[in-house]
């Protein structure tokens, strides 16, 4: 007689999306597959398009930068849905009959930005009934806006910089009022959409003739923008992971971000293109500091309510200040990205790292918690 084996738990790792972050979610999710513990689950990869299009992601999809061009989700292959009350896979190729894939336990969505990152995804997945690593819609969503997760965090006695949010009514009708507002900042500012990350449409003024500019460029990726007083003080970041059962969450070791080359500030082509950055692990700080920020972070990721992880940017002042920049809900999460060069120096590796963000969400229920 045969030996039955339980079925692996199946994981579907999801990339892609429809927003300016498409390129970045396929490198984390390359990073993902790379490690993933195939003795102990079943992975399926599937790709959104751009065109919001779900397919399953083929052997010839690219998933890092090659020759300078990014990569995108090879949508040739059939589509997919994504079924409610058992998380059913269904594939349809136009004029053929729908062919059943098999239900998914858990989806590890390594996306960024708007209809990703922002609950959008996350509630799909509820309706759906489906388990899936990170926070849920609520945090999720106050995470993908600035604006409101200042709201949050000052709200939680958190420290934030000063800033002014400029909805698209606004800059349309009262934009005297706006420049006005934003003057009172002080210069230079930060401009920056309101609901993007990976450092995209971000730019610095030092007047009003390149605040406007600056405002219609951070427009090109969200009509929502964000302008912050520039804070002088060094770039320290901490990462947060959520503890199993009741447990408190962990943060990682803080690590400092240097910016190298003649980027003013980390930029998207700091981050991925030119490999202008480096983190320093820890962070040459006092430990009291340490030891400070690490329990802020906390704080942030259950000011928000996130699950899963997370990672919180702090700026610290050469008076010895920590302000709270903003946290991330799904970091960038490449094997080389900072929260996972955090948790690799605090002695949680990336491939364990992947495996714990698994489980955790498998532990999980679905619906409300």
């Amino acid at each position: 007689m045969s030996e039955q084996h339980e079925p692996l738990p199946r994981v579907a790792v999801l990339f892609g999306g429809r927003n300016s972050e498409h390129a970045v979610s396929i490198m984390g999710a390359g990073s993902v597959l790379e490690v993933i513990d195939r003795s102990r689950y079943e992975v399926v990869p599937i790709g959104i398009a751009r065109d919001g299009r779900w397919v399953l992601a083929s052997g010839e999809q690219r998933y890092a930068i090659e020759g300078g061009e990014l990569p995108v989700v090879d949508a040739q292959s059939a589509t997919l849905a994504l079924t409610s009350g058992g998380g059913s896979l269904v594939a349809y190729d136009p004029g053929s009959i729908p062919v059943e894939l098999g239900h998914v336990d858990v989806v590890f969505p390594v996306m960024h930005g708007p209809f990703a990152e922002d609950g959008t995804i996350q509630g799909l997945l509820e309706m759906a009934g489906v388990r899936y690593v990170g926070s849920g819609v609520l945090a999720s969503s106050v995470g993908m806006d600035k604006a409101y997760m200042k709201t949050i965090l000052a709200a939680a006695g958190l420290p934030v910089g000063p800033y002014v949010a400029i909805r698209d009514r606004d800059w349309r009708t009262e934009r005297e009022r706006v420049l006005k507002e934003v003057q009172e900042l002080g210069w230079p500012v930060f401009v920056k959409p309101a609901r993007a990350g990976s450092s995209q449409g971000i730019s610095k003024a030092a007047d009003l003739e390149e605040l406007e500019r600056a405002i219609e460029f951070a427009r090109e990726h969200d009509p929502k923008v964000l302008v912050e007083a520039a804070v002088v003080g060094r770039e320290i970041e901490c990462a947060v992971l959520e503890s199993p059962g009741d447990e408190a969450p962990r943060a990682s070791l803080p690590g400092e971000v240097l910016v190298h080359g003649d980027h003013e500030f980390f930029d998207f082509e700091a981050k991925y293109i030119g490999n202008d950055m480096s983190l320093s692990v820890p962070a040459d700080v006092p430990q009291e500091t340490a030891e400070e920020l690490r329990a802020m972070a906390v704080r942030a990721f259950e000011a928000l309510g996130c699950e899963g992880l997370s990672r919180v940017d702090f700026f610290y002042t050469p008076d010895g200040r920590l302000i709270v920049n903003e946290i991330n809900t799904m970091p960038g999460f490449t094997a080389m990205s900072v929260a996972p060069q955090l948790w690799a120096a605090t002695g949680v590796p990336y491939a364990e790292l992947v495996d714990r963000l698994i489980r955790l969400a498998l532990a999980r229920p679905a619906g409300l918690r």
